[in-house]
């Protein structure tokens, strides 16, 4: 009898010391997931969450062309520019500033509240009318110089998009009028797309029965081709950003 129980004794030791030990370990895993957690919550603390980039805010300053008369909102030229900007992953807001009938100076005349506070880009579009209406080449590169001038001073990137004189005016007013936007891009140093209606011009199926407004199918070519230069200039305004 006594030989069973000190080995029942003996075996019941046994398990309690052997609990003792694996309670000892569980106490030393705990204690070391607990230091590992706080560790990782202070490196994450550490690094600053990153939010995502803002949309750069952009203006279309225009006139009709860019303003998309006779096509409703979603097929002028800054809406479609945007979709195009934004299905390439390129964060956007574009706003329509276009004034159908807007000479230069009419734009000049309407910069300040055209372009509000904020607006980090700008395409210029402006001068079909002065040539439609044979207005002086100089009434149009002193307002065009005055405008990228007061755009410069905000700081504002600027995509400057040609125009060409119809050749109803005569050669002379022609070269006149076309010197002035490679000029004033030169001396600007603002990048240039030469002719905004560019593959569409003289396409009757890609104009409106004017022959003068793009159609929807025409807006799609515009943007297609002056995409990659819109590209670039929201491009210089993120490596400005950072």
């Amino acid at each position: 009898m006594r030989l069973s129980m000190a080995r029942s004794y003996g075996t019941s030791a046994a398990r309690v010391e052997g609990l003792k030990r694996m309670f000892a370990h569980i106490r030393v895993l705990i204690v070391t997931l607990m230091t590992a957690g706080a560790l990782l919550a202070q490196s994450q603390a550490a690094v600053p969450a990153q939010t995502p980039a803002k949309p750069v805010k952009m203006v279309v300053l225009g006139d009709s062309l860019s303003a998309g008369l006779g096509l409703p909102a979603s097929a002028a030229f800054p809406a479609r520019l945007q979709k195009a900007l934004n299905d390439k992953g390129i964060k956007v807001d574009v706003i329509n500033a276009g004034v159908s009938g807007d000479t230069t100076s009419g734009g000049r005349d309407r910069l300040d509240w055209s372009i509000p506070e904020g607006t980090e880009a700008v395409i210029l579009e402006l001068g079909a009318n002065d040539a439609l209406r044979g207005i002086d080449p100089a009434v149009t590169r002193a307002a065009l110089t005055d405008i990228l001038t007061r755009l410069k001073a905000r700081n504002i990137a600027v995509l400057l998009c040609g125009m060409l004189a119809p050749p109803n005016y005569g050669s002379e007013y022609a070269a006149r009028f076309n010197a002035i936007y490679p000029e004033l891009s030169k001396s600007f140093g603002v990048p240039l797309y030469p002719f905004f209606l560019e593959g569409v011009a003289s396409e009757a199926k890609l104009n409106q029965a004017d022959g003068i407004h793009p159609t929807a199918e025409g807006v799609d070519i515009i943007v297609k081709k002056i995409l990659p230069m819109v590209e670039a200039l929201v491009g210089t305004i993120s490596g400005q950003r950072s």
